[in-house]
């Protein structure tokens, strides 16, 4: 149902924050969620995320890159960090589109923007960890690695009651059995990967982001997307247009997997 290896992948941290000016027209406030569409959670309601409280089935790699092939689903998971006002706009046209998503949050985006964790669960999102710094984990010794885990775990159960089912580490696509090891011990029993790059991060235009989803994402597919970058929350209503012609809901991880 789903895979696993073991020799992690890092790449430089490239992560923008983008300006907001580009879609100035369609962001709202980063700490008021925007007025809900029809069939969508209204402001204040908490909707649980689909699958979050079901037990995960049993038998899952200590990784997880993708789902099972034969359910018409996707993950559409989100390294979170970046302009706030961005994660607004995209969290409001997915939740239009009746698309959930998973986004691993980055402690320090979380600090400066508190308000972000309680948008993403109002809107039946999933929240889960992306380590506090975004620093490249693999390459951390022990403490440090516990600390970058313990500490974006911590700001998300002070902001949410909970420290979010999943843990992705940063900089890299795959965990080191150190950093798998870890992050067990911080209550996240596996790692989530991804199968599907975007490769939304180098800011190659919205086109081009739909185009590599088009043909890359499959039935069961965990799908790596990134906030605050202007070109991905243009490219998302046409991601979940191709979707949606496939005969695939884009699904929170845990509704994926349960």
């Amino acid at each position: 149902m789903v895979s696993a290896m073991s020799k992690p992948i890092s790449r430089r941290n490239l992560l923008v924050t983008a300006s907001g000016s580009a879609l100035s027209g369609c962001l709202g406030s980063p700490h008021a969620p925007s007025a809900a569409a029809p069939g969508h959670p209204a402001a204040g309601a908490r909707t649980p995320a689909p699958g979050r409280d079901k037990p995960l089935p049993p038998g899952l790699p200590d990784q997880i890159e993708h789902g099972p092939g034969d359910r018409d689903e996707v993950a559409l998971t989100f390294h979170g960090q970046g302009d706030p006002g961005l994660a607004t706009a995209l969290l409001t046209a997915a939740e239009k589109a009746g698309a959930r998503l998973t986004v691993l949050a980055v402690g320090t985006w979380l600090d400066a923007h508190p308000g972000m964790a309680e948008r993403v669960l109002k809107g039946g999102h999933e929240l889960g960890n992306h380590t506090q710094n975004h620093l490249d984990i693999g390459a951390l010794e022990e403490t440090a690695a516990t600390a970058e885990i313990e500490r974006c775990a911590r700001r998300l159960e002070e902001l949410t009651g909970s420290r979010g089912r999943w843990f992705r580490p940063s900089q890299t696509r795959l965990a080191t059995p150190l950093v798998v090891r870890l992050a067990r011990q911080a209550g996240y029993p596996h790692v989530l990967s991804y199968d599907v790059d975007s490769l939304d991060w180098t800011d190659p235009g919205p086109a081009a982001v739909r185009a590599r989803l088009a043909g890359q994402a499959r039935p069961g597919s965990v799908v790596s997307l990134h906030l605050g970058h202007p070109g991905t929350v243009a490219a998302l209503p046409g991601i979940l247009d191709d979707l949606h012609r496939r005969g695939l809901r884009a699904v929170t991880t845990s509704e994926l997997l349960t």
